[in-house]
């Protein structure tokens, strides 16, 4: 039923109001909407920054970490120096006496001490130096010299040479002499381990890598006060097929022995002479 008011028109008051009412029952929900996508918006906002944050703060860890790590290496590398110089001054040499001595170039690459591979125990008196082969052909001295160096992360195994000799000649050395290697079992108490690279599966030593391994080990004979009677292969030892070429080649051991000799009496020549 219409409504009419005192003056016989039609009354429209609740019609108005219900548009009014509606109109901002309208306004309302879009200000909500709008509200809503800004809270979206803003927590987005956030969300990224939290991530960007995040970001920053593994780049500042990771980059702290970086130098942390490459100043230990550089103290690392500044220890090495000092224990070789002191090893050096103790003997009154270094690797451009030996040569002069008779022995090959030696590139001093000291292990670090680990329980692993560089323990670090005294050899109170050396007797024997010992001929082993790598049995990995084609890896290089620096290869063999930085496993021995990574056991002391991977804790895999025990075992280490003083010496490592390349396919080109090269002489790395890894351990003191006067510190024990794990190479010769039970001969590591009063032993100076070699190791020496080969090309293929039959162990033989290359012409660089035999020279080498004849002048380092005469040297060290001398040094020592030894022979060629107390160089001895792994196999001497353990009964290991070690140095493979030459136990199963006895012939060849027989000629190494007889080269080192002869060398041995070239360096006392040589010893003589300074």
């Amino acid at each position: 039923m219409i409504q009419k008011n005192r003056s016989g028109k039609k009354s429209t008051g609740s019609a108005k109001t219900k548009r009014k009412s509606v109109s901002k029952s309208k306004t309302s929900a879009g200000c909500r909407k709008k509200s809503s996508r800004k809270s979206g918006k803003n927590s987005r906002v956030r969300q990224r920054n939290l991530r960007m944050l995040l970001i920053c703060i593994i780049l500042m860890v990771g980059v702290s970490m970086g130098c942390w790590y490459g100043i230990n290496n550089m103290q690392e590398r500044e220890r090495k120096e000092q224990e070789v110089l002191l090893e050096q001054e103790n003997s009154g040499s270094g690797p451009e006496q030996w040569q002069k001595e008779g022995a090959p170039y030696i590139d001093v690459e000291l292990l670090t001490p680990n329980e692993y591979s560089r323990p670090q125990i005294p050899i109170e008196s050396v007797k024997y130096i010992a001929i082993h082969y790598t049995a990995n052909p084609g890896a290089t001295a620096m290869a063999n010299r930085n496993y021995f160096e990574n056991l002391a992360n991977t804790h895999e195994t025990k075992v280490s040479s003083h010496f490592v000799i390349g396919l080109d000649g090269e002489v790395v050395q890894c351990i003191p002499t006067s510190e024990m290697s794990y190479a010769t079992n039970s001969r590591n108490v009063d032993t100076v381990s070699i190791e020496c690279c080969h090309q293929d599966e039959t162990g033989k030593f290359n012409d660089a890598t035999y020279d080498s391994a004849v002048k380092l080990t005469a040297w060290l004979c001398v040094r020592f006060g030894l022979t060629s009677e107390n160089v001895i292969r792994h196999y001497d030892v353990t009964g290991k097929n070690c140095p493979k070429y030459y136990v199963e080649n006895l012939d060849a051991w027989i000629q190494m022995k007889a080269d080192i000799a002869s060398q041995i009496e070239v360096d006392y020549k040589l010893k003589n002479i300074q």
